[in-house]
């Protein structure tokens, strides 16, 4: 009993029912600030492993972040994450956090393909596929149907086979033996068809980049509709998302 107690404490209500207005709790790590305090920026930007921040001005590319938050702890007059989960949007750009820059991120209504509101907005069958991963986003997106996120309200699912999908989710940062996989997955889902990349592997290869186990050619082939930002994404990121590109968010 006292063990249930102890996680009904430290995970609140079960049920989410509102997932746009809900809070995360202070250790998650979301939508960066940078102020515009004098630092070295050379020692700041020799911090990150995944070139993720770059000067003049400081900038923060969170398709390459992994969140870890040390360039937070080193410099902390200078960068400060929140807990902002809404990161999601479909132009690469926005993903770069410029110092002094307050606004949030958000889906650019304007570069919505028109049909996407029309046919999926009611419905949205998405196939994932791990391309490369380490488990840990295809964890949280197997989340986001659990009774806390219940993302199948909103009429979006994950399906087995891409026959029955309108679009693919992809995880990983695209590895040499998946790449041809990915390619046959996404060839098989029905026209139209939409492309999510969730996660700062699949956004940018993330800690991989530049590796030659890596084939990442398909992005070059293909437009992504959506990018997902998180190492690994948080089920509240994705489902508003996911949301707010099929305007319904």
């Amino acid at each position: 009993m006292f063990d249930n107690l102890k996680i009904m404490w430290h995970q609140g209500k079960q049920f989410i029912p509102d997932v746009t207005t809900a809070k995360v709790p202070g250790i998650f790590r979301g939508r960066p600030l940078i102020s515009m305090a004098n630092v070295d920026e050379t020692v700041l930007t020799d911090l990150c492993p995944t070139k993720a921040i770059s000067g003049n001005p400081v900038c923060i590319d969170l398709g390459k972040c992994t969140f870890c938050g040390e360039c937070a702890v080193q410099f902390p007059d200078k960068i400060r994450f929140t807990s902002d989960y809404k990161l999601s949007t479909n132009e690469r750009e926005r993903l770069i956090i410029k110092e002094g820059d307050e606004a949030s991120i958000m889906v650019n209504p304007e570069n919505v393909r028109k049909e996407i509101h029309r046919l999926f907005g009611g419905s949205l069958k998405l196939r994932q596929v791990s391309a490369g991963g380490d488990g840990s986003c295809e964890l949280e997106l197997n989340a986001t149907n659990n009774v806390q996120f219940d993302v199948s309200r909103f009429g979006i699912d994950f399906v087995a086979s891409p026959r029955h999908a309108d679009g693919i989710v992809i995880t990983g940062p695209i590895s040499e033996n998946m790449a041809e996989p990915l390619e046959i997955c996404y060839n098989a889902i029905p026209n139209p068809k939409i492309i999510i990349l969730a996660g700062t592997d699949a956004i940018s290869g993330g800690i991989f980049t530049g590796s030659p186990a890596l084939n990442r050619s398909f992005l070059d082939n293909h437009p992504v509709d959506l990018y997902i930002p998180g190492n690994p994404v948080h089920p509240l990121t994705f489902v508003n998302g996911v949301l707010s590109l099929l305007r319904k968010g």
